[in-house]
């Protein structure tokens, strides 16, 4: 599910955007596209296989003005209910000492949406208070 639906959107939508010359597709992948979470193998392959999308349509479309990028976001609180956030061990990991708030991820998506990141694609941007660079 997690590919079907990054593939589809991603060529149709960025199909006109390859014709319109301008674009930005920002997928939202997690910290499983980059590591290998223990006991979430599917999950952590379908998040691998969105940065493998995200690379491959940002090469090839970069000479038509698209650029493609993943968000990674880590802990946020969004609402949905996870055994994360009252364990104390898995705070204690993250070095901005705290979960992430949904306002934490919006200057990272307005960026990878501007004219300021013309020229980046193909990035994983990582929003998660420093627990990958751990």
């Amino acid at each position: 599910m997690n590919t079907d639906a990054v593939w589809l959107l991603c060529t149709r939508i960025g199909a006109t955007m390859v014709e319109r010359g301008a674009g930005k597709i920002i997928n939202i992948g997690s910290l499983a596209s980059v590591q290998g979470p223990v006991n979430r193998s599917a999950y952590t392959a379908s998040k691998h296989a969105l940065m493998g999308i995200t690379k491959a349509l940002s090469n090839e479309w970069a000479g038509h003005g698209v650029q493609v990028n993943a968000l990674l976001p880590g802990y946020i609180r969004t609402g949905r209910d996870s055994p994360a956030y009252t364990d104390p061990v898995v705070q204690a990991r993250i070095p901005a000492g705290r979960f992430g708030e949904p306002e934490d991820v919006v200057g990272s998506v307005v960026f990878l949406a501007s004219r300021a990141a013309d020229y980046v694609t193909g990035h994983e941007l990582i929003v998660d208070g420093g627990w990958y660079a751990r």
